[in-house]
């Protein structure tokens, strides 16, 4: 496939690397693991079980989780099995952040995330063929489960000294906030979670971001000392920015996989500014695109940067993936339209609605001016420089140049909407009031 092709791909793992795990070494996504060498062996054998856990801490996935996601995928594609895992108790609870305790959420609000997380899983899963997923509630053999059963069957497999020397535990205890013994049990839940998963369907191997690695080996070492077995963990690396800024923050808003917490527009502009240092190691973690299309796309970044050639497909393939070829055709021309020479009138009133969300934009009454308009949405600081700014010839409106500072705007567009632009590269949106 060309380079230049924006079109995504279906997903699929690279040919080239004999065995998935050296792909996803490759990719970057193993920051610290159980045995490398039996992993290797393990996942290039015959099928097996694997489960990644995903807490209702919120109404939606984040773009943090999407790596996960994208784990679990690769693996399957390699023929092991998936568990989706939804916390459904793990969720009431919460992970030990590292300075704060968390305030926990109404029983019923976390059942009703369930749901919502539930269905995000399965959309990037196949629940077809021999190796098709299934999707689990730790809720389920937790409930029924009695405070005394739980200290008796679970919690004396547990050292104190040992539970105290976890990164997060340590972290909270050395912090001003201290931790509650709520989410200090955290990790005995999530080990129990992998002692349960191993004796329901011989699940052998959990992933999770390294962030998570002590409660991840809570569940490898419950198991060796419940079971007498070896099984396996798989930490990701949490992903960062080149100049060391949290990944999957825009503006303090997390990228959410939930179109109605963030819109697919949103999710593409976030992927299309993506630096030129970060985007090849993007490329690698977010998208299905082989070795070599990753290697020419290395060189387009190298050789000419302002194509931003990688950033557009990295843009289209993640978009896609997360919200489907529609969606993701649609906000590339909404970007095309808005940012180059694609038809503004022909995009769909709902996606131009939330590109121009996305920009200063403002809400005008019936007969309001250019002029005034470029006020109140910030385009021109007074209604002197707005009319300076059309005499000089540098306003549009709807795709059209405005000679005359009179003008009403006339909110032609799909959805009552306008686009006013000041010079090449300032816009802005224009709402109807309601």
């Amino acid at each position: 496939m060309p380079v230049t092709a924006v079109r995504a791909l279906t997903p699929a793992n690279d040919p080239s690397f004999e065995n998935v795990w050296d792909e996803i070494v490759w990719r970057g996504l193993v920051h610290v693991s159980t045995d490398t060498e039996s992993l290797r062996t393990l996942l290039g054998g015959e099928p097996i079980t694997y489960y990644c856990g995903f807490d209702p801490t919120a109404p939606s996935l984040h773009l943090g989780n999407l790596v996960q996601l994208l784990l679990m995928r690769r693996l399957q594609l390699a023929g092991h099995k998936p568990l989706g895992l939804v916390g459904g108790s793990t969720g009431l609870i919460g992970d030990p952040r590292p300075t704060s305790e968390r305030t926990l959420n109404e029983k019923d609000t976390v059942a009703e995330w369930v749901g919502y997380l539930r269905a995000q899983v399965e959309r990037f899963l196949s629940f077809e063929g021999e190796n098709a997923a299934r999707m689990v509630n730790n809720l389920d053999w937790t409930a029924p489960m009695s405070a005394i059963d739980f200290l008796r069957e679970i919690g004396k497999h547990y050292r104190v000294g040992t539970m105290l020397k976890k990164d997060a535990v340590a972290a909270r205890l050395n912090s001003e906030a201290g931790i509650s013994y709520t989410e200090f049990s955290y990790q005995i839940l999530q080990g129990m979670d992998y002692l349960e998963q191993y004796r329901l369907y011989d699940c052998v191997l959990q992933t999770g971001g390294s962030d998570q690695w002590g409660n991840l080996t809570s569940g490898t070492d419950l198991i060796h000392r419940v079971e007498g077995a070896s099984v396996h963990a798989i930490g990701t690396p949490l992903i960062t920015n080149s100049d060391g800024t949290k990944f999957g923050k825009s503006e303090g808003n997390a990228i959410w996989l939930d179109a109605a917490m963030c819109s697919p527009y949103r999710m593409y502009q976030f992927w299309l500014n993506t630096d030129d240092a970060d985007v090849i190691d993007r490329l690698k973690v977010f998208t299905f695109l082989t070795r070599a299309e990753i290697e020419e796309y290395e060189a387009l970044v190298a050789s000419e940067p302002h194509r931003r050639a990688a950033q557009k497909r990295l843009a289209a393939e993640v978009t896609t993936f997360v919200h489907g070829t529609e969606a993701a055709d649609a906000v590339v021309a909404a970007s095309e339209a808005l940012f180059g020479p694609g038809d503004l009138a022909a995009l769909d009133a709902v996606t131009l609605r939330q590109a121009l969300e996305e920009l200063p934009n403002a809400t005008v009454v019936p007969g309001t001016t250019v002029v005034q308009a470029l006020v109140d949405t910030g385009l021109c600081g007074s209604l002197s420089d707005a009319r300076r700014a059309i005499a000089q010839g540098g306003v549009v409106l709807d795709g059209d140049k405005v000679t005359d500072d009179t003008l009403v705007v006339a909110a032609r567009l799909p959805g009552g909407v306008s686009v006013l632009r000041r010079g090449k590269k300032s816009l802005a949106g224009v709402f109807p009031a309601s």
